[in-house]
């Protein structure tokens, strides 16, 4: 990879996200793009998980410095329980 690269995907901003699902599942993942990232997930493009749950809306997000620290994030959130989900949403 060349420093300009390097240096492209270090500028990127990450955000971690939730979406609800049309039988009322909760999805969470990662993105640079969350309009496209959403796009995707309703063309049934982006995840075999929400594929057959559509369409989804997108119910929480978060903008995190790196995509190192949004993929701790997103692991934290999908060990939560379901009600602890809730909550962050509700927050």
């Amino acid at each position: 990879m060349n420093e300009s690269a390097v240096q492209k995907s270090s500028q990127k901003t990450y955000w971690v996200y939730m979406l609800r699902c049309v039988d009322g599942s909760l999805y969470c993942g990662i993105t640079c793009d969350r309009e496209r990232r959403l796009s995707q997930h309703n063309a049934g493009t982006a995840s075999k998980c929400t594929r057959s749950r559509r369409p989804v809306e997108m119910v929480w997000s978060r903008e995190i410095g790196s995509k190192s620290d949004a993929l701790k994030e997103e692991a934290r959130i999908k060990a939560l329980t379901r009600a602890e989900k809730i909550e962050l949403i509700s927050s």
